[in-house]
């Protein structure tokens, strides 16, 4: 593949019908986008890339293909592919082909075929190993000083074979802790290595974090001290408490070395019981990303149960959006709101395709999201995620129902089934709140019989009057066409039919690309009320000051 200073885009200049062109982008998408997973995610060794065939017509097919280059890590490989297919309708939208070239990956299709799988060679036949040659006098031509010296050269050979294969596997397993994402402008990847727990706190007594994620075991190491939490919370002072809920509260903690911590020390009358504990705590140990509140530790000792997280500085974004502060709000002007969007999708994706494990967290909501200091959102609270550990398994059952109804999807709500779609319903219940400044509760707004918001939105955009809903507040930062097109792709998530949901995959096109086509909604699902955690909704004002895991949003 060529390598490139920038992205470069080709196109084939010829026209697709206008009849057709409808048709043609909706398969184009859904097709290309399918290819991204099955490309990233290639077997170790294997080659990354994909190809698909997809009937247009009766007559017309659509060949498409997606590449990355072998170093880059599954991770590395999805943003690589969705940051180039982003630029395929600025150079290419409705012509019968186009491609778009990283220095890093590819995507192209056209209509005709351009690629060719050419099969494996096959194996040669095994011969038998010839007989040993004898000198006339009937004895081997080999001395054993021969022998001796071939035996001691093919166990160096192993040797080196073998300490080959490690620094392979170690360079392999070092490149993975590399955070990688595309850059539009040039096309070029910033590697930036996460630091180690222990590197981070080294002055400290904080376990490290190096080795998490190769096991259950491993969880073992991120122990901390009961001493060391209490110092840095000053005995888990008052002064110190950044918030309250079911499952306990949460302190700020300042360790040794000026490093600040979130502490949640569980209650013993709490919700969260000791399988959900060990749950948030394993699950949790094994993700890493931008857009996932990191877990330093937890501490079990005596009656004390306790969770260790990075501290986020700007609180909940709750706090922001429904507080009684309105020049907290007047800070989310929209570009602010859109890059809280997308973070929050860039993390649900990773979630569901991008992590080792498919993971469903069951619990997103305005106050599980955590802002740091650049207002860049934190998915946190864990403690309700189920994982999947194989990739054909997507969806489960229970007979225990947690989570917040507002943000649980209809059929998790009152049958127990829970999915990747279950998580973008709830996506599409925060995407309504963080545009418009409104809490979706019941008796939203019961004159107008939209009991809740996502009634009330689904009313007004029936009678295209979407723009009704805009906070009063982003009028001056907000073109009114963006602000619709957030509205209709909410819309589609909170589609009372999971089926129809569109995967976190095509929402994070949908909202990167203005020019991405987006199907009409269908009758969302209304099925609202009050939250399983007691949520007080007549004391909605009330928001919690650091939302970590937190489920309650008590008055301090």
């Amino acid at each position: 593949m060529p390598r490139l200073c920038s992205h470069r885009s080709q196109r084939n200049g010829q026209r697709v019908l206008p009849l057709k062109k409808s048709h043609y982008n909706l398969v184009l998408v859904d097709t290309i986008t399918g290819l991204v997973s099955v490309a990233a995610n290639a077997a170790s060794g294997a080659k990354k890339f994909a190809t698909k065939e997809a009937n247009i017509t009766g007559f017309q097919e659509l060949y498409i293909l997606v590449q990355c280059t072998p170093d880059l890590s599954s991770t590395a490989c999805h943003w690589c592919l969705l940051g180039a297919i982003t630029l395929l309708p600025d150079c290419c939208e409705w012509k019968q082909g186009g491609r778009v070239l990283y220095p890093s990956c590819n995507v192209r299709y056209e209509m005709y075929p351009f690629y060719t799988i050419v099969a494996a060679p096959p194996l040669p036949l095994l011969l038998p190993p010839p007989p040993p040659a004898r000198s006339q006098g009937g004895r081997s031509r080999f001395s054993p000083s021969i022998i001796i010296v071939t035996s001691i050269l093919a166990l160096v050979a192993v040797s080196v074979l073998l300490v080959a294969f490690y620094c392979f596997a170690r360079r392999t397993s070092v490149r993975d802790e590399y955070n990688t994402a595309p850059s539009q402008e040039n096309a070029f990847y910033c590697f930036a290595r996460r630091r180690s727990v222990r590197d981070e706190y080294s002055n400290s007594t904080a376990p490290s974090q190096e080795n998490v994620g190769n096991d259950t075991n491993s969880v073992e190491s991120l122990q901390f001290d009961l001493g060391t939490i209490e110092t840095a919370t000053s005995k888990f002072s008052d002064n110190n408490k950044l918030g309250e809920g079911g499952f306990g509260v949460v302190f700020k903690g300042t360790l040794a070395n000026g490093h600040e911590i979130a502490v949640k020390r569980l209650s013993k009358s709490s919700k969260q019981g000791v399988q959900e504990f060990k749950n948030e705590v394993a699950l949790v140990a094994k993700l890493q990303h931008r857009n996932l509140v990191r877990l330093l530790g937890f501490c079990l000792e005596g009656e004390e149960t306790i969770l260790v997280y990075e501290y986020v500085p700007n609180k909940s974004l709750d706090y922001f959006l429904f507080g009684t502060k309105s020049e907290k709000r007047e800070q989310l002007d929209w570009s602010s709101r859109c890059m809280i969007t997308e973070g929050i999708a860039r993390g649900i994706l990773y979630l569901h395709e991008d992590s080792r494990l498919r993971v469903i967290h069951r619990d997103l909501k305005a106050s599980n999201i955590l802002l740091d200091g650049n207002m860049n959102p934190k998915i946190s609270d864990f403690g309700m995620a189920r994982m999947f550990g194989v990739e054909d398994q997507t969806q489960g059952n229970t007979k225990r129902i947690v989570g917040t109804y507002g943000y649980m999807a209809p059929e998790y709500a009152m049958e127990g089934l829970y999915s990747v779609k279950s998580d973008v319903f709830s996506f599409g219940i925060l995407l309504l709140e963080i545009i418009t400044g409104r809490r979706n509760f019941l008796g939203f707004h019961p004159t107008n019989h939209a009991p809740t918001l996502i009634g009330y939105a689904w009313q007004l955009w029936n009678e295209t009057k979407g723009l009704e809903l805009m906070d009063p507040l982003l009028k001056d930062s907000c073109s009114p066409n963006e602000f619709l097109r957030n509205i209709h792709i909410g819309l589609l998530c909170v589609q009372e039919d999971a089926n129809k949901r569109p995967t976190m995959s095509s929402v994070v096109l949908m909202l990167k690309s203005e020019t991405i086509s987006l199907s009409r909604p269908e009758k969302p699902a209304f099925f609202t009320g009050r939250s399983t955690d007691h949520h007080d909704q007549e004391n909605a004002h009330n928001c919690s000051a650091n939302g970590l895991t937190i489920s309650n949003d008590l008055p301090r």
